[in-house]
């Protein structure tokens, strides 16, 4: 089964589709670095959507997500913006841990999801 690879850089690709199934590898806030939870999680949801779309499907069509957050006491700031975004009645399964360092200090949330076609 062929392999289509979305947005391919020299480390990695920001999308993958195999079969039914498109892999996101984690998002960041490229457009708001070290801006507040809020921003920085609103600005990965519209790379996700971004990305879903350019794969031909939609955060309808979540399966899972992860979520990493540089510190837990931001868990009600994100998931303000999360619960905004997230399609009502399609909600993926969902795991949200702590990790005290990113890749990068100006991001405070990263985010992964998995999705069907």
């Amino acid at each position: 089964m062929a392999l289509k690879r979305i947005q391919v850089g020299p480390r990695m690709s920001q999308a993958v589709v195999h079969g039914d199934t498109v892999y996101l590898a984690g998002q960041v806030a490229l457009a708001a670095p070290g801006g507040s939870v809020t921003d920085q999680t609103k600005n990965i949801l519209d790379r996700i959507d971004a990305l879903l779309g350019e794969a031909g499907t939609s955060k309808s069509n979540l399966i899972t997500a992860t979520i990493w957050l540089c510190d837990m006491g931001d868990f009600n700031e994100m998931n303000a913006a999360w619960d905004a975004w997230v399609a009502p009645g399609d909600t993926p399964g969902r795991a949200c841990v702590e990790s005290p360092k990113l890749a990068s200090s100006d991001f405070t949330v990263e985010i992964q999801v998995v999705a069907a076609l």
